[in-house]
Order: C-alpha cells, then structure tokens, then sequence
C-alpha cells in the first residue's frame, strides 16, 4: 500500500572532501505546480539546472526553496580592477575644481579610492575542471537534504491520510443517515402535496388516477437515490486513491469538487428541516477535506 507525500517538509544536509565542504538546506510548501528557488554561489550559477533536476526526482508540485552554502579554498575566481582612465579624468576634475575655487593640496589616493566605481571587483568562471570535482560533493549534501525532507514529507502525509480517512467516514455517515431517512421524507412529501392538492382543488372533479400520476411525478423529483449512489462511488474512488503510490491531490481535489456538486444537488431537491442540518454539516465536513487536501502532493 502506497502513502500519499505532503507538499511540506525541511531537509539539511553536510558533505565534504576534506577541503572543501558544502551545506545544503531545503524548505518545502504548498504549491499548485512545481516551483523552484535557488540560491547558490555566483560561481556556481551554472549548475542551476543540475540542481533543479535532482529536486524534481523527489517533488512533484510544491514551492522547494533550496540554499546552498560552499567553504573552501578550492575555486579562485575573484580580481581587481583598476579603470586607469576614469582616475585620471577624476584627478583632472579635481585639480580644476581647486584651481577654481581657490582651494590649496593636491588630490591624494585615500581620496581616489574613496570612488567605487575606480576599482572594482570581476568575478570570473571557476575552472570547468575544478568545478566538475565540486559537484559530487555537493551532490551528496542536497541528497541529504532531500531525503530528510522526503521522510518529513512521509511522515506528515500519513498523518494527512488518516485524518482524511477519519473524515471520510464521518461524511458516509451522514450519507447513510440521509439514505435511511428517505423513504420517511418522500412519503411525507407525498402526504403533504396530497393535502396541498385537496384544498386547491375543492370541489373540481379530476380523474383519480391522473392525480395520483402527477403527484408520484412531483414525489419523483425529491428522490436522491442516483445522487447518493454516486457520492457511494466518488468515495470508493477517493479510498482508491489513498492507497495509491503517487502523486494524487489533484485527483482528490477533483472529487472533492465533485462531492459538493451532489450534496448541492441533494439540498435543492430535499426540503426538509433534519436533511438540511445534515447538509450543511456534510459541507462543513468537505471543507475540511479540501483543506487537508490541498496539502497532498
């Protein structure tokens, strides 16, 4: 028997070459589709697409944070640059403003240095060969991570399962209760438009029989049996679905839609006072299904 996975769980993982090291942490949470954020390194941009591979083998849907942090000396990929022509048109600058305004000393380095944009910062590529011996590290840290949040995503979705399940069964309760109250309510019904019938009709001669057809045509109309058999079988199919080993809280999303259509159905063709308390503790129930169930992958 399968076991449905919640969409939210944290996973951390270690791993190091004994030079260099990586920590991986990993957040997951409800989402309609799968949504993928990275933060890493600048010089590891290029593995963006590794990553979001390795994540898609293990979510399906689900918004997956993932924040990866790298120690070590291994890559090298950070110099300095000095734009020669830009100080020069700075010194320049400067020397005209002081000859202008009267104002004695020469511009200095300190000042110079003090403008960002003369001395800057590149970032280059790390070596493909080098990053190539990193990636199996860092690899073994985010599957660490993934599988911890797999087992966090295992345990809260059998938790989601049972509570399903217990709620499922308090909402087939109800469908019996409405089943077993049935006859009771079309012969009430039945009683009371045969009632209506003789006061508005007083004193009108009309076939008998013609009579009692329109009123078992009137009776037929507040008859729910298709509706309830059909609620019976959208139940099977949310249990089947329970036990499957995949992804399934779109399908269960479905059904839940397609539960309230008939109790919907139910409560337009029923006009009786206990039905109606019933009907609208089975919505309540629903509702509560289709939270729990928009956290099911």
């Amino acid at each position: 028997m399968g076991k449905p996975l919640s969409m939210t769980g944290f996973g951390r993982g270690e791993a190091s070459n004994g030079r260099d090291s990586w920590i991986v942490e990993l957040r997951a949470v409800n989402h309609r589709y799968l949504d993928i954020g990275i933060k890493l390194p600048r010089q590891f941009i290029g593995w963006e697409d590794r990553i979001k591979k390795e994540i898609s083998s293990y979510h399906i849907r689900g918004r997956v944070d993932i924040y990866v942090t790298f120690y070590g000396e291994g890559i090298e990929t950070a110099r300095l640059k000095v734009d020669l022509p830009l100080a020069r048109q700075y010194i320049a600058c400067l020397k005209e403003l002081a000859e202008d305004l009267s104002i004695p000393g020469e511009p200095d380095l300190a000042l110079l240095v003090s403008y960002r944009d003369i001395i800057t910062q590149i970032d280059e590529e790390a070596k493909g060969e080098v990053l190539e011996d990193l990636w199996p590290v860092l690899r073994e840290a985010m599957v660490s991570a993934l599988e911890e949040c797999q087992k966090m995503r295992q345990s809260e979705g059998e938790t989601l399962r049972k509570d399903l399940l217990n709620r499922l069964d308090t909402f087939q309760e109800k469908i019996d209760k409405i089943e077993q109250s049935l006859p009771q309510v079309i012969e009430k019904r039945e009683t009371a438009l045969k009632e209506r019938l003789d006061i508005l009709l007083s004193g009108i001669d009309i076939d008998p029989v013609r009579l009692a057809q329109e009123v078992a045509i009137l009776v037929d109309k507040s008859d729910v049996s298709e509706e309830i058999v059909r609620l019976r079988s959208h139940i099977e199919q949310f249990y089947g679905f329970l036990n499957l080993a995949e992804p399934v809280g779109r399908r269960l999303d479905f059904l839940v839609q397609e539960f309230l259509r008939e109790v919907n159905t139910i409560a337009s063709k029923i006009n009786h006072a206990e039905t109606a308390h019933m009907i609208v503790g089975m919505k309540n129930d629903l509702e509560k299904i289709r939270e729990q169930v928009q956290n099911l992958e």
